[in-house]
């Protein structure tokens, strides 16, 4: 559906178009034409002009033009009736219905209607905090212990609901609104048995407002500790659906225009508390996962996006949440940086304990988001042990399929490999087909077992061997696992099934498929080699002395041994080199001590491969 044209091309003589795209530039007079630098490209030297006479704009650098309608859907990223709206209120013109969409024009009115009682509620409510009674104390102190000034109060429009039962309703009926239009509002909740009370009810109101800053929902929190929810928001309305508004946006939107960025936050006081302290490009997308039409509203205003959520928050840390965050703003080809605050601290604290200049400093060391992800994934996680591998590898790969141009896509790709230390050529090659959406590779739910078996070094004689022993001779299990420390195995790939039967030797538990297949599920190694394990034969009769098998349990041991201490000189031998290079005396000298000590112990376990080694313990 339509407008009528005549109605547009009226609209398009009467909107002065100077005033309109004075808006968004700052336009200066030369001749009959006004000029600026173009807000669709970077230059230095304005190039933009507007001709009032002909209601048009053009930029001679990147050679966009057009009406005052092209302008507004270029800088508002709208569709063209959208941006006729846009220019009928900045032009003071009333819209017409538009033409045979006679549903269209019953929502928007009852759309209008909304936001009309949002508006009583919200001057009532704002009253009500500024001057109530007792009622309003607790919110009032809550807003000044926030660090809340009464002029940042006044330009968000925070309120309190009294904590009454129908007092807004009363409040809405005497200001003439009918009881279709008080429930259609979500202001109210219809009771099971008629009637109907107020839904904000002794709590902080935090208005939501659309980019024009018409209030179209609300936010409640809490004035009680025990009180639950701790935040209560609108329902969706005519007026209001979830997931297509950002907090703040109306404050901040030519701001944001001016950094050519936004920073997105997560609640109310992470957004109120910087503004206040004059980062102003600031953001919300109030609590929930970022939706693509929020992305596509901000779009409207910046390309650039450094995301600062709460850094203490599983949303934060987990892969599957920050998909949710991120996966909108890059698809929708947003340059994006990610910022954590030291000591995981949330916007608001960190804004009032260090001010908004460490914030901005904090801001500029923000990391691309991919380094955030590949950062996030790698903490705490051991590249040696191929099952943890195949997991990052797992959690890593989605951010990298959704990144849409194929040249970065490709760039990331290759920095996660070598990050994860994935350098096999026909692993990658796979890996690489498994983002390419155009080509078929490994399935994104079959990585984890791919990457683990193709990453899992082969069990050594040594370990298959002393595992063979272990798993079939309960009494040599006694004998033997408790001499093995954690260091004597923690790097072998069977390092699982040996955590597994020391376990089980603590519990007094029996190793049998259950047990054994329990403790070891997921890890790729174990998967195979535990029920060959389980198929094989004792070495020794019933009765029979545990000498020989105990000897060569020991042997085993000792060979494992062997190669822990000989991954741990190379480990060191790296460090000293290091460490030498940077002129740490200090460190290099005390590392090397510590490789003497290491070649001793090897020495001692050296003479017989054979000899009985429970006695002797690694360094440190």
């Amino acid at each position: 559906m339509r407008y009528p044209q005549t109605f547009i091309d009226d609209l398009r003589r009467q909107a002065d178009i100077v005033r309109v795209i004075n808006d968004y530039v700052t336009l200066k007079k030369k001749g009959a034409n006004w000029m600026a630098c173009c807000p669709f490209h970077q230059e230095k030297t304005p190039s933009f002009s507007v001709n009032p006479s002909k209601d048009i704009f053009y930029c001679f650098g990147c050679a966009k033009g057009g009406s005052v309608f092209n302008f507004v859907m270029e800088m508002e990223r709208v569709s063209f009736p959208e941006a006729v709206r846009i220019v009928s209120e900045k032009a003071g013109v009333p819209l017409p219905a538009l033409e045979e969409d006679k549903r269209f024009e019953s929502r928007r009115k009852e759309a209008d209607e909304v936001v009309e009682l949002n508006a009583w509620a919200l001057k009532w409510w704002e009253q009500q905090l500024q001057e109530g009674s007792d009622d309003a104390q607790a919110a009032r102190e809550y807003v000044e212990g926030r660090g809340v000034l009464e002029e940042t109060r006044k330009t968000f429009r925070l309120g309190f609901a009294p904590n009454t039962w129908d007092g807004l309703g009363n409040y809405l009926k005497r200001k003439g609104a009918s009881v279709a239009q008080i429930e259609r509002s979500g202001l109210v909740v219809r009771k099971d048995t008629g009637g109907f009370y107020d839904r904000f009810r002794g709590r902080l109101i935090f208005p939501v407002m659309d980019s024009q800053g018409r209030p179209v929902a609300f936010g409640g929190r809490a004035m009680r500790p025990d009180e639950e929810p701790k935040y209560l928001n609108s329902p969706e309305t005519p007026a209001y659906t979830k997931g297509r508004h950002l907090y703040g946006l109306h404050a901040s939107r030519d701001e944001i225009r001016k950094k050519k960025f936004a920073i997105l936050v997560e609640g109310y006081l992470d957004l109120i508390i910087p503004f206040q302290a004059g980062v102003r490009n600031v953001v919300a997308s109030l609590g929930t996962a970022l939706t693509p039409e929020q992305a596509t509203l901000l779009g409207r205003f910046a390309r650039k996006i450094v995301v600062n959520y709460d850094g203490d928050k599983a949303g934060i840390k987990a892969a599957k949440r920050a998909r949710e965050v991120f996966e909108p703003l890059v698809k929708y080809g947003f340059e994006l940086k990610v910022m954590v605050l030291p000591n995981n601290a949330d916007p608001d604290e960190f804004v009032r304990s260090y001010g908004a200049e460490e914030y901005k400093k904090q801001r500029g060391a923000a990391l691309p988001y991919i380094e955030f992800v590949l950062h996030q994934t790698l903490q705490d996680c051991n590249l040696n042990d191929p099952t943890e591998k195949a997991k990052a590898v797992e959690e890593l790969l989605p951010f990298v399929r959704f990144v849409p141009d194929r040249i970065q896509r490709r760039l990331y790709f290759d920095i996660a490999m070598d990050a994860l230390h994935i350098y096999d050529k026909k692993l990658r090659d796979e890996l690489r087909k498994t983002v390419d959406t155009s080509k078929a590779g490994v399935p994104i739910a079959d990585v984890r077992q791919t990457v683990a078996r193709a990453e899992t070094p082969k069990p050594t004689k040594a370990e298959h061997r002393l595992l063979e022993l272990l798993v079939q001779d309960e009494e040599l299990r006694r004998t033997i696992l408790p001499q093995m420390e954690e260091g004597d195995y923690d790097a072998l790939p069977t390092a699982g099934v040996f955590r597994a039967l020391k376990e089980l030797d603590a519990r007094g538990a029996p190793v049998d498929f259950s047990t054994l297949g329990e403790l070891t599920e997921g890890d790729v190694i174990a998967t195979d080699l535990v029920p060959l394990l389980l198929m094989g034969e004792s070495e020794r009769a019933e009765g029979e002395a545990t000498d020989d098998v105990l000897a060569e349990a020991e042997s085993c041991l000792v060979a494992l041994r062997l190669m822990m201490v000989d991954r741990k000189l190379r480990e060191l031998a790296a460090e000293i080199v290091a460490a030498d290079r940077a002129g740490d005396a200090e460190r290099r000298d005390r590392l090397i001590m510590e490789d003497l000590e290491w070649k001793r112990y090897r020495t001692s376990l050296m003479p017989r491969a054979t000899s009985v080694t429970g006695g002797i313990s690694p360094p440190g």
